[in-house]
């Protein structure tokens, strides 16, 4: 422990502070993950919506209509958290919730059409956040960077 503190705060030997962390592959994504969502979440705040709200807004978009379990599964909501999340936007006239028609004992998400427009304009937000997190980079530099992280991602 007394050594993890002092890499961190360079009291290890003459290497300035947090050298060997920075070099680390998993403290930088974790950076720029931090700062994207951070990025994200200020601009959705905007329009009064919490990244949460988004997510399951383009889920709907994607799938609906769509069976709530199955929604909670697709986007990894824990079901009571995904009660939560639609009230919201029910509530806000994003989404209705209707008795599935395949299954009368489940209950099937659709978007409204406020729900669509709403979610045009997040869309552009988002874009916008990501294309300051990503500023520093040239086009060429963008592409190339996605396509690592992709394959970062998926192992």
């Amino acid at each position: 422990m007394e050594n993890e503190t002092a890499a961190l705060t360079g009291g290890a030997g003459d290497e300035p502070a947090l050298t060997r962390i920075r070099a680390l592959p998993s403290w930088q994504l974790n950076r720029a993950s931090a700062r994207g969502r951070r990025l994200v979440s200020e601009a959705l705040a905007r329009e009064g919506v919490r990244m949460s709200h988004h997510a399951v807004l383009s889920a709907v978009s994607d799938l609906g209509p769509v069976a709530q379990a199955e929604l909670g599964r697709t986007t990894g909501f824990d079901p009571k958290d995904m009660v939560g999340i639609l009230n919201d936007l029910q509530a806000a006239g994003l989404v209705t919730r209707a008795p599935d028609p395949l299954d009368r004992r489940k209950n099937a998400i659709s978007l409204t059409d406020e729900g669509g427009r709403r979610l045009a304009r997040l869309a552009e937000l988002g874009d916008e956040a990501n294309e300051e997190l990503l500023g520093a980079l040239t086009p060429g530099e963008r592409e190339r960077f996605l396509e690592l992280l992709r394959k970062v991602a998926e192992g």
